[in-house]
C-alpha cells in the first residue's frame, strides 16, 4: 500500500512512468469491475479507457494519495453508469439452468456467475466488497451512499444469493 501511495505522489508530480505503473497495478481490478457492471468487453474497454483519461487529467486534484484506488474505482463506476444510461439500460442477463442445491460451487468463476444474476444495486456492492475487498466505508464512498445503505444491500444481496442457490 505504501508503494502505491508513493507511485501516486510521483505521478501527481508529473512522473509519467509512475502513472503507467499505477494503471498497470490497477488494470485487472478495473477490468473486473467494468465487466461486473457492463457484461460486455467492448463497453468495458471503453469505460476503462475513459477512466484512465479522466484519472490522468485530474490526478493532481486527488488530495489523499492513499485513496487512489477508491477514487479510480469511483471514476470507473461513473463511466460504466454513463454507458448503461447511453445504451438504454439494455443489459441482457443469461439465465443459468436450474441447479441442484448440492452442485452449487463457490469458486471464483461460479461466484461471479451468481453475482451476474442479481440486480445491479446488489451485484456491484457485493462485488466491490467480496471481490475487490473494499471496506463497507470505501464501498460507500465509491458508490456515494451511506454506510448503512451499503450494509443493507450487502445483507439483502447475500439473502438473495442464498435463496437463488438453496444455501442456508
Amino acid at each position: 500500500m505504501a508503494d502505491l501511495t508513493k507511485l501516486v505522489e510521483r505521478a501527481q508530480a508529473g512522473d509519467k512512468e509512475a502513472f503507467i505503473d499505477l494503471i498497470e497495478h490497477c488494470k485487472q481490478a478495473l477490468y473486473k469491475t467494468a465487466i461486473a457492471m457492463l457484461k460486455n468487453d467492448a463497453d468495458a474497454a471503453d469505460a476503462i479507457q475513459d477512466t484512465v483519461l479522466k484519472c490522468y487529467e485530474n490526478l493532481r486534484g486527488l488530495r489523499e494519495p492513499r485513496f487512489f484506488k477508491t477514487w479510480l474505482t469511483r471514476i470507473l463506476i461513473n463511466q460504466c453508469k454513463k454507458i448503461i444510461k447511453h445504451r438504454g439500460n439494455m443489459v441482457s442477463l443469461h439465465e443459468l439452468p436450474e441447479q441442484e442445491c448440492e452442485s452449487a460451487d463457490m469458486s471464483g468463476g461460479e461466484f461471479l456467475e451468481m453475482l451476474n444474476q442479481l440486480e445491479e444495486q446488489y451485484r456491484i456492492v457485493l462485488y466491490l466488497y467480496y471481490v475487490e475487498e473494499f471496506s463497507v466505508k470505501e464501498v460507500g464512498v465509491i458508490l456515494e451512499m451511506n454506510e448503512n445503505t451499503v450494509k443493507t444491500r450487502l445483507s439483502r444481496g447475500r439473502t438473495k444469493l442464498k435463496k437463488m442457490y438453496c444455501f442456508e
